[in-house]
């Protein structure tokens, strides 16, 4: 088992930095998620740390230890205390799961799994033992003398996970492993990446663009964004602690919602202006936080779906009522999801199935001020 620190990491290519000084402390069997849009430098930080690509600067240290004294243009990651200067990939006792399977065709389950063991020669019972061994963890025992064209995705991706198992590395690796899934078995194996982690306990550093499967696995989730690191933190942290517009919108589904407000001091008060009509009592236990951001510019409401649902007949302290006219609605069974225009940003709600919500027509909802955000012109969370 392995610590992984990266300390001021960067990654150029030519005059592009992919990946822009990062800092991050992974701790010993600990599951962490990097997360972020199609461009953010998530997939090349685990490259690097992989020994896929070169780094181009950084520092390395393990438990507060700074493990690599080479010079700045030859500097790496170090694994476990170890610093990995120039170690091929073959030889940093990392196993890596990519999206696409890379099965041998003409080998069965179980030669495919002990492939990388025969290589270097292990005595053949031990081989057995850590096959068998990962094929009971992941449920495949059956299909160990099938071979992959007999085997269904979700199988084949079983199946990788066990190649790298057997090693029983320090490091996984994990690169959007589940992108050529369908939607159904991709929640399957959500589920079984979990509950392998939590027998295997091996450190664990997961890539994906999908911010749902990074709330349902991650101990932490790293949200990245044009080569730098915007928050890192437990999943419930980052939802409901968002510390930047960014991490707020992309965390969540529903996205958060953004509104443009003004905020506007009154009586001992604040009131969050929308549109002429539609103006919103800041909740008094909110008021001295943001009292001192009254009158100034470019302010953004942020509120997540559900905080924003149909009226009754008591509502909280905080909940505030306004009327709409909905656009669409998305019945989901178990909710209702109601899209309206506002201050003319497009909008999401969650309400009751039997609220009576139907498209085009009006409606009265509340927004649950209690949990709002705001955010300032440069994007932070006040």
């Amino acid at each position: 088992m392995a610590g992984v620190t990266l300390r001021n990491v960067f990654k150029r290519y030519g005059d592009v930095e992919a990946v822009r000084g990062i800092n991050l402390d992974i701790a010993d069997e600990e599951f962490v998620v990097l997360v972020g849009p199609s461009g953010c430098g998530k997939s090349t930080t685990l490259r690097m740390i992989a020994g896929l690509e070169d780094i181009s600067d950084g520092d390395i240290a393990i438990d507060g230890d700074v493990v690599n004294d080479v010079p700045p243009k030859d500097r790496d990651i170090a694994i476990d205390g170890d610093v990995v200067n120039d170690v091929p990939p073959k030889d940093r006792d990392i196993a890596m799961v990519f999206q696409n399977y890379a099965l041998y065709p003409h080998m069965t389950v179980a030669e495919n799994m002990s492939f990388g063991l025969r290589l270097k020669r292990y005595p053949k019972a031990e081989i057995k033992s850590r096959v068998d061994e990962a094929a009971r963890i992941l449920d495949i025992r059956e299909l160990l003398d099938r071979k992959p064209k007999a085997l269904s995705g979700g199988q084949r991706q079983r199946v990788a996970m066990g190649r790298a198992i057997v090693r029983n590395p320090k490091v996984f690796l994990f690169d959007e492993p589940l992108s050529n899934l369908d939607a159904k078995l991709r929640v399957q194996m959500r589920t079984e990446i979990k509950k392998v982690h939590l027998k295997v306990r091996t450190t664990t550093v997961y890539v994906t663009h999908d911010q749902v499967e990074a709330m349902t696995l991650a101990d932490r989730v790293v949200v990245m964004n044009h080569g730098l690191i915007e928050q890192i933190g437990p999943p419930n942290e980052l939802y409901h602690h968002p510390r930047t517009r960014f991490v707020a919108g992309f965390i969540g589904s529903p996205a958060m919602n953004f509104i443009p407000v003004q905020l506007r001091a009154t009586n001992g008060g604040l009131d969050l202006v929308i549109t002429d009509s539609i103006v919103l009592p800041v909740p008094p236990a909110r008021v001295d936080r943001y009292k001192g951001f009254a009158g100034q510019t470019g302010l953004v409401l942020g509120l997540r779906p559900e905080h924003i649902t149909e009226t009754s007949a008591t509502m909280d302290p905080g909940v505030a009522p306004f009327a709409i006219t909905i656009d669409v609605i998305e019945p989901m069974g178990n909710e209702t999801l109601v899209y309206f225009t506002l201050a003319g940003e497009a909008l999401c709600g969650r309400v009751s199935p039997n609220a009576g919500a139907a498209d085009g027509q009006p409606m009265r909802l509340a927004a649950n001020l209690n949990h709002m955000h705001l955010i300032d012109a440069a994007g932070m969370v006040l």
